[in-house]
């Protein structure tokens, strides 16, 4: 086979084969082997039904809120930005990361979550590790999603500026989801009515937002600004904490479900059509570093780039939040956990292939900046860019320098559709939508991350005053909404955080193997020992491969350029994370000494009986 002109659809059918059989098989193990999920043991959504934030949610709408809420803008950002190293790395981190990573993360946070009440993982590590270690970790998580929610916020106004047709398009899902909300609330069995009513409305919303947005009027009404654009999302994000799961949070992310997978199908649809041939090489020059796109080597920063669609801590937030208070039995996390991660994996890889079915040149002349472009040409000759005026032309956007992975990524798909059987002549077309998909992509973890900010503060400042741990405390729930709510929509409105993007990698990793490394703490707990190699492997590897790459972009990009600032926050989120592994560590140590075992409220034997 010849790596370096291989066929889009190979990579497609392959990665199917191999997500398809890695549910059957190895998600069937973790669930039955590793966390032994038990139906008969009463789930938080039942337990503490409140109509509000703990409400049983049928299988299928969880499904789509959970990968809706985890699926933002890693997996498709990350994956184009590392087609600076060739496809493959990508490619072989993707599948490799979700099956033994990313998917095995998921499901075992989820299930710590779903045996301790619904709780974040730092409660989780304060009654499984210890209360100083629950702090740090909450710090730290706490940390880490305002700079995520921030920097998401950015790219979804990034995605959203002068696309008029795409805002009218977000704006639309929510009403939409209100409507599909009410009804699947108070219409028994209407799930399957209220997902085809609420798909229709939004494919009529699509279509009819492309022609209104050709009326003058009309189209000046939605074309904000970048600060309108930051106010409104953190209203919507605030509205989305306090208002009840089931009214818009969880609908419009179920609705927004049908778009990003719809899509996704269609992407893979026209690979079908086309036989696209990936233009990248399997590997590129830049694989030792000094890429314009990332600075560093291949190897550790593949496993920084691409984060979700492989393994990432985001998850571990919602997977801590949202998703446990509406999961109505043990078993169906497989369905939501590991499912919705396989999913996401596979929306990865088809961005993947997007960008890689660009010439080279072309890719790297929109993610390089103009001010370096001509720099990068007197050094690489050879990446001339070939069609990118043709695209920008067609288009009607200049292409070049529009860095960020974004806009290759809506190229990419725009350039494959465009070659469908009866689909050519409308490029601008595809280009505008694969604009509004990214944004609805994003939108959907803007939403749960900040329900889940909320939830965190709310189990912190609880602690001190024991008034904010009552869920049905009004004044609390609006309280923590605005604070956390106002923490990163500042960040946004001032655009401060934009300097801080290239953390986000970085902490949102290190979140990751905490995740993993703290619930290993409780498998080891329950007498799993031999089984919880399953979660402490892919953990300590995130772990010490993270640091790696976090002491390379301190010691050989942020310190050498003067970014004091970047280099700060690195270590204060390395620091902070290191403090959690060691005093988790201590932890297995002490469990593995001891020989006494006790039946906990499960009926499990267990080495040492915590609270819930």
């Amino acid at each position: 086979m010849d790596l370096d002109h291989m066929n889009a659809l190979t990579l497609v059918f392959a990665s199917i084969l191999i997500f398809a059989i890695a549910y059957r098989f190895y998600g069937v193990f973790m669930a039955q082997k590793v966390l032994r999920l038990n139906d008969a043991i009463t789930t938080p959504a039942v337990e503490f039904a409140d109509g509000h934030d703990y409400v049983k949610t049928d299988r299928k709408v969880l499904f789509g809120h959970h990968f809706a809420a985890i699926a933002a803008a890693g997996p498709l950002v990350g994956p184009v930005l590392a087609a600076q190293f060739g496809y493959l790395p990508g490619a072989l981190w993707i599948l490799i990361g979700c099956v033994l990573g990313g998917g095995v993360h998921d499901m075992v946070v989820l299930f710590a979550s779903v045996r301790h009440k619904g709780q974040s993982l730092a409660t989780i590590a304060s009654k499984e590790i210890g209360p100083v270690v629950g702090g740090i970790a909450g710090i730290a998580v706490l940390f880490i999603l305002i700079l995520t929610l921030a920097g998401l916020s950015l790219a979804c106004i990034s995605a959203m500026h002068e696309a008029p047709w795409s805002l009218f398009t977000i704006i639309l899902t929510m009403p939409i989801a209100i409507f599909m909300g009410l009804l699947m609330r108070y219409r028994a069995r209407s799930v399957t009515l209220a997902s085809i009513l609420g798909g229709i409305l939004l494919i009529v919303g699509i279509i009819a937002g492309h022609r209104l947005m050709e009326i003058p009027v009309i189209y000046n009404l939605f074309d904000w600004d970048v600060k309108t654009i930051s106010i409104a999302i953190a209203i919507y994000g605030f509205l989305a904490s306090v208002l009840p799961i089931w009214l818009l949070l969880v609908p419009r992310d179920y609705l927004s479900t049908y778009l990003k997978i719809g899509t996704i199908l269609m992407l893979a649809v026209g690979i079908v059509f086309v036989h696209p041939i990936i233009q990248m090489p399997a590997l590129t020059n830049f694989i030792h570093g000094g890429g314009p796109v990332i600075g560093g080597p291949v190897l550790p920063f593949i496993f920084i780039v691409i984060a979700c669609g492989a393994i990432s801590g985001f998850h571990a937030i919602i997977a801590t939040g949202t998703t446990p208070k509406m999961l109505g039995t043990e078993k169906e996390i497989l369905f939501v956990g590991y499912g919705a991660m396989l999913v996401e994996g596979f929306v990865a890889l088809m961005a993947l292939i997007a960008a890689c079915t660009l010439l080279p040149g072309d890719y790297f002349a929109i993610n390089t900046p103009v001010s370096d472009y001509a720099n990068f040409l007197a050094r690489h000759p050879e990446l001339k860019a070939v069609d990118l005026q043709h695209f920008s032309d067609r288009i009607g956007v200049d292409l070049h320098g529009r860095t960020g992975g974004a806009v290759s990524l809506a190229v990419g798909m725009a350039h494959i559709f465009d070659k469908v059987p009866f689909m050519n002549d409308v490029m601008a077309y595809w280009y505008n939508f694969a604009i509004m998909f990214e944004a609805v992509f994003i939108l959907t973890a803007i939403d749960a991350g900040t329900r889940v900010g909320r939830f965190f503060l709310q189990e912190m400042l609880g602690n001190v005053f024991p008034a904010f741990k009552d869920k049905d405390w009004k004044p609390g729930v609006w309280l923590c909404s605005a604070l956390f709510t106002f923490s990163w929509g500042y960040l946004v409105f001032t655009g401060n955080v934009s300097s801080i993007w290239p953390l986000f990698g970085i902490s949102n990793q290190l979140l990751a193997a905490c995740g993993l490394i703290v619930c290993t703490t409780m498998l080891i707990r329950m007498n799993r020992k031999k089984y919880a190699l399953f979660t402490a492997i892919p953990g300590v590897f995130m772990a010490g491969i993270t640091f790696w790459a976090g002491y390379l972009q301190v010691v050989d990009i942020y310190l050498p350029k003067g970014q004091l600032l970047l280099a700060s926050l690195a270590i204060l989120a390395m620091l902070l994370m290191l403090l959690v592994f060691i005093g988790t560590f201590r932890k297995w140590y002490q469990l593995f000494k001891t020989q006494t075992t006790f039946i906990d409220q499960n009926g499990e034997s267990v080495k040492v009986l915590v609270d819930r």
